[in-house]
């Protein structure tokens, strides 16, 4: 089946099985690669992606969902070849370690500072609780959150 929706503010058509998960068809047919596979369960957030500007896991959803939805990934950040401001944060304070989570990791602060501009930061950590970060280097995503927000 054909599924059309915006991918970081351009309108795409792709073919997919009913059955087919977002996050492959993101990885694989459209070759968005910030999305990354984790335990495909929904609990790392590694796949976090912006769907009609809500933070969701693509692992959980099916991407016939999405025909005519949004889908905003860590690409659709970057304007005229500038980053966002939360992924030049988390560079200068060394908050990517490894940088597998950093994608979903920098999904889910746009989520939170879109709805939040000036988080707590308890409400930071609770915004990022849903992503795993195996170098457990959550400190310095937090400090470069909050020097956005300061």
């Amino acid at each position: 089946m054909e599924v059309k929706f915006v991918l970081n503010g351009k309108e795409v058509k792709v073919d997919v099985k009913p059955t087919a998960i977002l996050t492959d068809v993101l990885r694989e047919k459209l070759g968005v690669t910030s999305v990354k596979k984790g335990c495909e369960t929904g609990d790392c957030g590694a796949c976090a992606v912006l769907l009609d500007g809500e933070l969701v896991n693509s692992c959980i959803v099916l991407a016939p969902t999405v025909a005519g939805k949004s889908v905003t990934t860590v690409e659709g950040l970057i304007i005229n070849g500038e980053m966002d401001i939360i992924q030049k944060r988390l560079a200068e304070y060394h908050g990517t370690q490894c940088g597998y989570c950093t994608p979903g990791m920098v999904i889910a602060i746009k989520a939170l500072l879109n709805k939040n501009p000036k988080p707590s930061e308890a409400e930071i950590r609770r915004a990022i609780a849903g992503n795993l970060c195996r170098c457990t280097g959550y400190q310095k995503i937090v400090e470069a959150v909050q020097s956005i927000t300061a």
